[in-house]
């Protein structure tokens, strides 16, 4: 099976472990999961370390023969794209009252002692995904989002050599030229499957599908997956509510008859692919991230997670039914 035939049956499951999380044990044991629960497809930030983990996490469940029934996506971000951005506490304003840490589904806010001797909080750049909440509980302005510019021509193709399926291109953001330009990069960097994530947070409809329109003219047809971000990294609630712009978004496109796959995304959940049934909204598969993380998240946080076969397995049980749900009305 190639990554074309998954997407072709419309019964494509990834596991979005985080563009920008590179903490690499967690990401193996995320990856371990889901793989033995039916995900063939995973997106990671673009780090060599990270890669290791995703195929350590895929090798420790899936036989060495079903192995290549299994993808890789790398992700690349514009500057001021949530998923790349990073937080950081100013710790001049930080008063240590910890509500950004209670809100942090990574766990990657902790609790240090300056120089002053006085309390303050930071955060744990390898596991922050970019995802805000921290910003938004904190009633002081104390937490700001800085982006970090990779060099493409650097970065990717060790990892291309080292074996990866995809690359997608975050683009959530309201400029042009520089999405056009990263894309355009990347195209030459790379000649196989690319992905495009883009959300209506900056975009009109028409914008939305004007720039998938262009970034496409000149590629072959369904060599390209749009992913439709309703609305980035706010999957951890299990609703109907949650998951709308997620279904909005797939139906803007789908309308649109492009030659391009098309995977659910931002906000997705339980509730995502049956809710896009009702409303006969169609698309090549869904990508699990922020809530597919979340209903883990006890058992990932376990130094015991691989030894412990009740910690495995009860992750599995949660992992299993949610994708067991989604693959239900997929297709």
């Amino acid at each position: 099976m190639t990554l074309s035939d998954l997407l072709n049956q419309k019964k494509c499951i990834k596991l979005v472990c985080g563009a920008g999380n590179e903490d690499f044990k967690l990401i193996e044991k995320l990856v371990a999961v889901y793989a033995k629960a039916g995900a063939h497809y995973f997106d990671l930030s673009p780090n060599e370390e990270v890669l290791l983990a995703v195929k350590s996490g895929i090798a420790r469940v899936i036989p060495k023969n079903k192995i290549k029934d299994y993808f890789i996506c790398v992700s690349v971000g514009v500057a001021g794209d949530p998923h790349v951005m990073k937080a950081v506490i100013d710790p001049k304003k930080c008063t240590n009252c910890g509500a950004c840490a209670l809100v942090c589904l990574q766990n990657a806010i902790k609790q240090t002692i300056g120089d002053d001797n006085r309390k303050y909080h930071y955060v744990l750049d390898k596991k922050c995904i970019g995802c805000d909440e921290c910003a938004k509980a904190c009633k002081f302005g104390a937490i700001e989002f800085v982006y970090k510019k990779k060099d493409l021509k650097t970065i990717l193709p060790p990892l291309i050599k080292m074996g990866i399926d995809s690359i997608e291109l975050h683009a959530v953001t309201e400029d042009e030229k520089e999405p056009n330009r990263m894309w355009q990069e990347v195209s030459k960097i790379f000649p196989g499957i690319l992905s495009l994530c883009l959300d209506r947070l900056h975009l009109g409809d028409e914008q939305l599908l004007n720039r998938i329109k262009r970034f496409i003219e000149k590629r072959k047809d369904f060599t390209t997956i749009v992913q439709a971000d309703g609305a980035p990294m706010s999957g951890s609630s299990d609703s109907n509510n949650t998951t709308l712009q997620a279904i909005a978004t797939t139906d803007i496109v789908q309308k649109a008859n492009l030659p391009v796959w098309i995977l659910m995304s931002g906000g997705t959940n339980s509730k995502t692919t049956k809710l896009a049934k009702m409303f006969d909204v169609k698309a090549s598969g869904i990508s699990l991230g922020s809530y597919a993380r979340k209903i883990i998240s006890d058992e990932l946080n376990r130094d015991d997670f691989f030894e412990n076969k009740e910690v495995f397995n009860s992750a599995y049980k949660k992992a299993k039914k949610l994708i067991n749900v989604s693959l239900k009305y997929l297709g």
